[in-house]
């Protein structure tokens, strides 16, 4: 087990290191804030404990605060105790708000508090707690649950994360693969740059090239002004290309030599630019399959999967289903102001659907739910009246069940519960449009054009007198 001690003080860091390492560490020692956080970069993967002072010499301008903050936010997985001289509440407060575990007070030092700190960080690196930091990073990033299979998934993410491999995200529709490529950049050493996402299907086979790499002004008929593509955009960031498997097969050479050579070349222009980008990518198809068929270029996907992170889907992971419910009801409530609550048993009957549509699906049921359904408390009565499933038939577990209606797509279905909300809004407050579009935290403008989007009758819900 490895313990990293960062001190100004080199007597005092000495002697720390030299008690450790009596208590049957490898220690390794440091005295500047920028060292430490150069050394931390470099050998996250080594370091099981940091020891940190807070404060440091006159004419250094970081703290070790900031160090604790960059460690956090990159290696939550690092439990870190702080070194304090001064002993300040606010200081210790602003410390345990940004994650430090403990506290070691200089005034107090021996060997057995050292090793009593040190027994109490050991047990938090046990599996619960490695754990525990796992689900709370990936919470920060808007994955929840805590599934056994979601804590792996969040484990990869941390460890490919701190590297530059080319990262490829698999599974169905609406698991959360834009959610995991945004937290594997926020745990790289790319964070400062930009993340740009390649909407791929959305992007006109004519527009690809000109989209990726940017155009000089006349370079085609057009072309009035000179274009920076996402690829420019995405320098020392990351570039996530989404939904990969549907890029069309004679489009998909277009990625080698950015991929290889690390430079791309405006429409138009005869000057290659460097870029340094990490690529990840994402997709619900099976790119073995799409090989074979002929379909995907092979050597586009060894490129792009030099790891690979697989999203299984909710009816895998169905421990997790309750934590997201209560997950988007507090976001809800926070929202609207309300206190609404999913009973017990509307909790069971959720986790029990199948959610072909996964965390995406569910996620839009659980607003239209809490949106339409009237009192704090949902019962599992109110849910049977969206949420039908497909029963009598030898097949049921291979079909998803129907939300709202059999014949409306769930966009269609959102709209009605859109058009409900207003409605019921405007009656609300009598059809005072301007009191309804504050209520319901939009514009005026945009209530108005949604009233005329769904045909509303504005008059019918002002009181006649």
């Amino acid at each position: 087990m490895k313990i990293l001690v960062v001190d100004d003080n080199v007597d005092f860091c000495t002697t720390i290191a030299e008690i450790v390492t009596s208590l049957g560490f490898e220690t390794h020692t440091l005295h500047l804030p920028t060292d430490a956080i150069n050394y931390i970069d470099r050998h996250a993967s080594e370091i099981n404990l940091i020891l940190l002072d807070i404060e440091f010499g006159t004419g250094v301008k970081l703290t070790g605060l900031d160090v604790l903050e960059h460690s956090r936010r990159r290696f939550p997985q690092i439990p870190v105790v702080m070194i304090s001289g001064k002993g300040s509440i606010e200081t210790a407060v602003r410390a345990t708000k940004l994650g430090a575990i403990n506290f070691i007070e200089k005034s107090i030092v021996s060997k057995d508090k050292i090793k009593s700190v040190l027994d109490s960080a050991i047990e938090k690196l046990g599996t619960d707690g490695e754990s525990k930091e796992i689900l709370k990073f990936l919470n920060s990033n808007g994955i929840i649950g805590k599934s056994k299979v979601l804590i792996e998934i969040g484990d990869s993410i941390i460890r490919y994360g701190r590297t530059d491999l080319n990262i490829l995200i698999t599974g169905e529709t609406g698991t959360g693969k834009r959610l995991v490529a945004k937290a594997i950049h926020n745990v790289s050493r790319r964070v400062k740059g930009q993340f740009v996402t390649v909407d791929i299907p959305n992007i006109p086979k004519e527009l690809f090239q000109s989209e990726l790499f940017g155009h000089t002004k006349g370079a085609f008929s057009g072309a009035t002004e000179t274009k920076t593509g996402l690829f420019q955009k995405a320098n020392r960031g990351t570039l996530f290309l989404d939904e990969i498997g549907d890029m069309s097969l004679d489009l998909q050479s277009n990625l080698f030599i950015p991929l290889e050579e690390k430079y791309v070349r405006k429409i138009g222009s005869i000057e290659n630019e460097a870029v340094d980008i990490r690529f990840l990518s994402a997709t619900d198809r099976d790119l073995i399959v799409a090989m074979k068929e002929n379909k995907f270029r092979e050597p586009l996907y060894h490129r792009l999967r030099e790891c690979e992170i697989f999203l299984p889907p909710l009816r895998e992971r169905a421990e997790d289903i309750v934590e997201i419910v209560n997950y988007y009801t507090k976001y809800h409530n926070e929202q609207y102001s309300e206190f609404k609550v999913f009973s017990p048993s509307a909790l069971e009957f959720l986790s029990e659907q199948k959610w072909y549509g996964n965390v995406r699906e569910l996620s839009s049921v659980v607003r239209v739910i809490l949106q339409t359904v009237k009192g704090n408390e949902i019962e599992v009565r109110e849910l049977h009246k969206m949420i039908k499933p497909n029963i009598g038939s030898l097949d049921s577990d291979t079909k998803p069940y129907n939300v709202l209606s059999e014949d409306r797509t769930l966009k269609e279905d959102l709209a009605q519960v859109d058009k409900k909300k207003i409605e019921s809004t405007l009656d609300r407050v009598n059809g005072n449009v301007s009191k309804a579009a504050a209520l319901l935290a939009i514009s005026r403008e945009t209530l108005h054009n949604k009233i005329r989007k769904y045909e509303i009758e504005v008059s019918n819900f002002r009181v006649k007198k």
